[in-house]
């Protein structure tokens, strides 16, 4: 499955789009899903809760893409 996620900003970080798209519903809860492994950021798994996310990039969590997009898309 494939979400896009719109963002008005430069940049947003890994755990803060977790809880944006609704894979978390706390900071603390997205930061456990990310030192389990379970986030792949543009197809590698990624372990850095402050990882900056930008237009263009996709992060795939339990087999679903968030394409990330920007405000002018």
């Amino acid at each position: 499955m494939k979400k896009n996620i719109k963002i008005k900003t430069e940049y947003i970080k890994l755990n803060q789009l977790l809880k944006w798209c609704g894979v978390a519903s706390t900071g603390g809860e997205a930061d456990v899903i990310i030192s389990d492994g379970k986030v792949s950021f543009n197809g590698e798994i990624e372990f850095r809760r402050g990882k900056k996310v930008r237009p263009g990039d996709v992060v795939n969590v339990n087999d679903t893409d968030y394409a990330v997009q920007g405000d002018k898309e």
